[in-house]
């Protein structure tokens, strides 16, 4: 059985990236994605993080989503990175904070990891 992930972009940064590194990092498994080196996976899920995000979440959880990453970008520029992060982990998902680069961003801020909490 593979797990099952999806990943969300920060919504203004989807409006001009093409995603391509986030893409990247998860076919080739590195980065956030080197954690399933033995697995199989399957992405799920690939959308921004704006909009009803509840019923994203929602839709995420009908199709057997167990993980959700949040984006590079997501870490970098979106003011609601620790409150998204609590909302997918409240809403049964375990999070990872970032797709590809390093867990610490250029400006010192760590990825957060949660464990889902129900």
């Amino acid at each position: 059985m593979s797990k099952k992930i999806a990943v969300l972009v920060n919504e203004d940064t989807m409006q001009r990236c093409s995603c391509g590194g986030c893409l990247k990092a998860y076919m080739n498994k590195v980065d956030s994605f080197e954690r399933y080196a033995d697995e199989e996976t399957e992405l799920i899920g690939f959308s921004h993080s704006g909009g009803d995000l509840t019923k994203k979440l929602e839709s995420f959880k009908k199709n057997g989503v167990t993980t959700i990453h949040l984006s590079t970008c997501t870490r970098g520029k979106n003011e609601n990175y620790e409150s998204i992060a609590q909302q997918c982990a409240e809403a049964g998902f375990d999070v990872v904070g970032y797709t590809h680069g390093s867990a610490v961003s250029k400006e010192g801020k760590v990825a957060i990891e949660l464990n889902a909490k129900n």
